[in-house]
């Protein structure tokens, strides 16, 4: 069920919902009512908004993805595609547009849209591109927060740990790791227990895996 957002006359409409959410943003009132409506027959929640300040100032902070006008007064579609790409968890976003405007499109495809799609655009063509992107998204939520959850678990590594892991990372033995460390086996022992039990690994595979996720944070050993 949608409900009115704002004055009467914006024609904005949210859907309150705990799942994913399609954000239709386009400031053409009659066609942002008709695509609302064709996703709600399709069995999405929609939330409605005729520009891109009311959408960021008003969604309420879902999954999903966001269907989006390529011109619009004020911030047009790529600086709103722009804005949202700088958030935690960016919402896919699929372009709609009137305008036959290739470069706009080759911008927007190199940022990452899933689709741009020309108006009057069909409404299967519509709801396929929209359950990509609702598929795209869980997915890439649950890859971020995995990695989050990774690095506060390297986070909670002691400085002695870290280097530890990132030796065993790069295949060195216990040995070798003491030499390295200048200290004994059976310290690199423990502290490489510490490491598997910290970082929630039961393997050295698994722990190097973990280890090509961190690599923009790890700390050289």
């Amino acid at each position: 069920m949608r409900r009115m957002q704002g004055p009467p006359a914006s024609r904005e409409h949210t859907s309150a919902t705990r799942g994913p959410v399609v954000h239709v943003v386009d400031d053409d009132s009659s066609f942002l009512r008709a695509v609302s409506r064709r996703l709600e027959a399709a069995g999405f929640a929609v939330e409605a908004f005729t520009s891109a300040e009311a959408f960021l100032s008003r969604r309420s902070n879902t999954s999903g993805c966001a269907v989006i006008d390529l011109r619009m007064p004020g911030a047009d579609g790529l600086a709103l595609q722009e804005s949202l790409s700088r958030e935690e968890d960016p919402l896919p976003v699929i372009f709609l547009t009137g305008h036959g405007d290739v470069h706009a499109s080759v911008r927007a495809m190199k940022r990452g849209a899933v689709d741009f799609l020309t108006k009057p655009v069909a409404g299967e063509e519509l709801v396929e591109a929209v359950r990509r992107a609702i598929a795209l998204d869980a997915e890439a939520r649950v890859a971020r927060r995995f990695r989050r959850e990774l690095r506060a678990r390297y986070e909670s590594l002691t400085p002695r740990e870290r280097q530890v892991f990132a030796l065993v990372a790069r295949g060195l033995l216990n040995k070798q790791i003491a030499a390295d460390l200048e200290t004994s086996e059976r310290t690199v022992k423990a502290h490489r227990a510490h490491v598997m039990r910290k970082m929630d690994v039961s393997s050295v595979a698994d722990l190097t895996r973990a280890a090509e996720r961190l690599a923009d944070v790890m700390e050289p050993a």
